[in-house]
């Protein structure tokens, strides 16, 4: 294997593990923290059976291409992935140990190609505008009421036909961040995958989904759990339903990825905020503080990733100057 090879295969792990761990979290955070009480296996078994689906079916239909097409715009670098496309999967570890729910779409995917930015940021904020709009009119006009029942009877027995709709929900939101956000991790591998690689990608995918439902999300499922009421199966519901369709209009949108962690972050600060006014649950000021540190974090992600994607290429091509020029003060010596 050639030293090339090993940094794609480097980043690829680094980039499964750490969006796993980030991103794929806040999606099924609210099936996570609602179904708490089932063994974790079970939740992996659901989960990584819509997986294989997503994954494989994509494999097939886009001849051996998982990521749906969205990397169309983003081609293998030339000469073949460097140190500089590693260093943004590390950061987005880093940053998820202390809970800041980042967006690997920006971090991952922009320094592939910078060029393509503006055209991400449109779209995410775009999916984050929508989101806290459609959540603070759903609120206010149809789920208010269906919350205040939901809070009302939070300790009494849920009926079991809520466990299907809950469970389908998910399945169906899941389905749609996958075709959105596998982009973010075989943005490492080749455009188009043989059975081999397919079968690699596919185990390690399982592997690293296994580690957190045993670990139940993690420091980022405090970010689900600090929402109002997100335990309840039937709150739980609603979230999912309404982020899934968001999805889903900006899948057709283009094919250029987006934010799908700005998408969930204006969601729940939509809900925050219509709960806050309608419902009295909270003050305004705590509301804001919650809504408004969901957002810094998300700003945060953001900076980082243009630093990374502008400061990365100039810190990698001033160490080959420094190198070319050692290797030429050396040829000068040995010849005088």
């Amino acid at each position: 294997m050639s030293s090339l090879e090993i940094v794609a295969l480097i980043g690829f792990l680094f980039a499964a593990y750490s969006i796993v761990a980030n991103d794929a979290i806040q999606t099924l955070g609210t099936f996570l923290s609602s179904n708490s009480h089932r063994p974790w296996w079970v939740l992996w078994g659901f989960a990584c059976t819509v997986l294989v689906a997503v994954f494989v079916y994509g494999w097939i239909a886009n001849d051996g291409d998982p990521a749906y097409g969205r990397l169309s715009k983003f081609p293998e670098p030339e000469g073949g992935l460097q140190w500089i496309h590693v260093v943004p999967p590390l950061m987005i570890l880093f940053l998820t140990r202390f809970g800041i729910p980042v967006s690997t779409t920006f971090l991952v995917l922009t320094v592939f190609a910078p060029g393509n930015l503006n055209q991400m940021l449109v779209k995410s904020l775009a999916g984050y505008g929508v989101a806290f709009t459609v959540a603070i009119f759903v609120h206010v006009s149809v789920a208010r009421f269906a919350e205040r029942h939901f809070i009302r009877t939070n300790d009494q027995p849920i009926a079991p036909y809520w466990v299907l709709i809950q469970w389908s929900s998910t399945a169906f939101l899941w389905s749609q961040w996958l075709i959105h956000d596998l982009a973010n991790i075989f943005v490492f591998l080749p455009r188009t995958l043989n059975f081999p690689t397919m079968l690699f990608a596919v185990a390690v995918m399982l592997v690293l989904h296994a580690y957190i439902f045993y670990r139940r999300g993690g420091v980022i499922q405090k970010i689900v759990l600090s929402k109002t009421n997100t335990t309840d199966i039937r709150s739980a519901t609603i979230v999912d339903l309404i982020y899934a369709m968001i999805l889903v209009v900006f899948k057709e949108w283009s094919k250029m990825p987006m934010s799908t962690t700005w998408v969930f972050l204006g969601l729940l600060a939509g809900r925050e905020v219509a709960i806050s006014m309608v419902e009295k649950i909270r003050s305004g000021g705590d509301t804001f503080r919650l809504v408004g540190s969901d957002a810094a974090k998300a700003g945060l992600g953001l900076a980082i990733s243009v630093a990374l994607a502008l400061g990365l290429p100039k810190v990698d091509a001033a160490i080959r100057g420094i190198a070319g020029a050692g290797g030429e003060v050396e040829t000068t010596e040995s010849a005088g």
